[in-house]
C-alpha cells in the first residue's frame, strides 16, 4: 500500500518564487492526512491532483497564519461541493473559535459535521486499525505540536499455500496474522510459522512543525523511516534561527542523525532564499540521506 508524502507548500511567512505557505497530503491505505493548511493549499490541491472528497482528517500544527489562513477556504469549499461525510480536524483549541467565527459571520451552515479536536498536551490523537496519529510539542514562539503517523501492520503474512494444506479454514487466517497456532479438530497444533511468515514492520512518518532547535526532537520521532524538520536558514543565520524560534540546515540534520531516521526532509524555507541548493548542500553534509521538500513531488516512505 502507497505510503507518500505530497509537498503542497514549503515556503514559510511569505509566498515567493512559485514557492507557498506550509501544507503537506499524506497518503496512506486510501486515507489522505492533510497536514497544515497555509493560503492557497486548496488550490495547490487542484493543481496537483489530490483529491479532497479524501481528506477526513486535518492536522494544524500551531496559529501562525502561514499554517492555517487557507483552512477555512477548504472547509467552506468542501460545503459548497456538497460533501456529506465527517471531517476531523486536529488543532489549538483557540482555532475553534476562529472557524466558528469565520462560518457565524458569512452566515454559514455547512452540510457535513466538523469534529475539532484540541490539541493540549503531547500523546496519541488517532487510533485506527491501520494507522495512528500522535502529536508532540516542539518550542515555537507560540503553542505548536508535530505530528507522527505510523501505519499498524499485523504481526504475521499467511504463507497461503500452506495453510490451505494444512486444511485451516480462511476465516481463522486473522487469528493467524495475529500470530496464534491452529488447533485442528482431533487436538493436532499447527505452529503458527509453519503457516505464516513475519511481517515486515509498519513505515512511520514525523512532521516536526515550526521549532527552535530541540534536542528533544530526535527522541519523540526516533527511528521513524522519514522525517519532515524545519530549515528556514542555512547555517550562517544560526543566531537569526534562533531569535525567531526556527532552525538552520545543519541543526535540521543533526535532529535526523540523532534520532536515527531513515530518511530527512526539510522545507519551510525563508523568502530571502531565492534559490535553494545551499540547502540541501548544508544538510547532506551532516545527514547524507536528505531531500529538500518540493511542491507537487510525493515522496514515498
Amino acid at each position: 500500500m502507497m505510503f507518500g508524502v505530497t509537498i503542497l507548500g514549503n515556503n514559510s511567512a511569505l509566498p515567493a518564487y512559485d514557492r507557498h505557505p506550509t501544507a503537506q497530503a499524506i497518503t496512506l491505505h486510501e486515507q489522505v492526512f492533510l497536514i497544515d493548511c497555509g493560503e492557497g493549499t486548496q488550490m495547490q490541491l487542484a493543481r496537483y491532483k489530490v483529491k479532497r472528497g479524501r481528506i477526513n482528517h486535518i492536522f494544524i500544527s500551531h496559529l501562525h497564519g502561514d499554517h492555517y489562513f487557507g483552512l477555512i477556504g477548504l472547509i467552506t469549499s468542501m460545503g459548497l461541493l456538497g460533501r456529506e461525510q465527517d471531517l476531523h480536524i486536529y488543532g489549538p483549541p483557540p482555532l475553534l473559535q476562529i472557524i466558528e467565527l469565520q462560518l457565524d459571520v458569512a452566515s454559514t451552515t455547512l452540510p457535513f459535521q466538523l469534529i475539532f479536536h484540541g490539541l493540549e498536551q503531547e500523546g496519541l490523537i488517532l487510533d485506527h486499525p491501520k494507522f495512528s496519529v500522535e502529536c508532540f510539542s516542539t518550542m515555537h514562539r507560540i503553542p505548536c505540536f508535530g505530528f507522527i503517523i505510523r501505519e499498524k501492520k499485523k504481526p504475521r503474512k499467511i504463507n497461503r499455500d500452506a495453510a490451505v494444506a494444512a486444511n485451516i479454514p480462511a476465516v481463522y487466517y486473522e487469528r493467524l496474522k495475529n500470530g496464534d497456532d491452529y488447533e485442528t479438530r482431533d487436538g493436532q497444533v499447527i505452529k503458527n510459522e509453519t503457516v505464516t511468515y513475519p511481517n515486515t514492520p509498519g513505515r512511520s512518518y514525523a512532521f516536526s512543525a515550526d521549532t527552535i532547535y530541540d534536542p528533544a526532537i530526535a527522541e519523540k520521532t526516533k527511528g521513524v523511516n522519514m522525517l519532515y524538520h524545519e530549515t528556514t536558514y542555512l547555517k550562517d543565520l544560526e543566531e537569526r534561527a534562533a531569535a525567531r524560534f526556527h532552525s538552520t540546515t545543519v541543526q535540521a540534520a543533526t535532529i535526523a542523525k540523532n534520532a536515527g531516521v531513515q530518511q530527512l526532509l526539510i522545507g519551510h524555507f525563508s523568502s530571502k532564499y531565492e534559490t535553494l541548493d545551499a540547502f540541501l548542500t548544508e544538510a547532506q553534509s551532516v545527514f547524507p540521506n536528505t531531500q529538500l521538500a518540493m511542491e507537487g513531488t510525493t515522496y514515498l516512505i
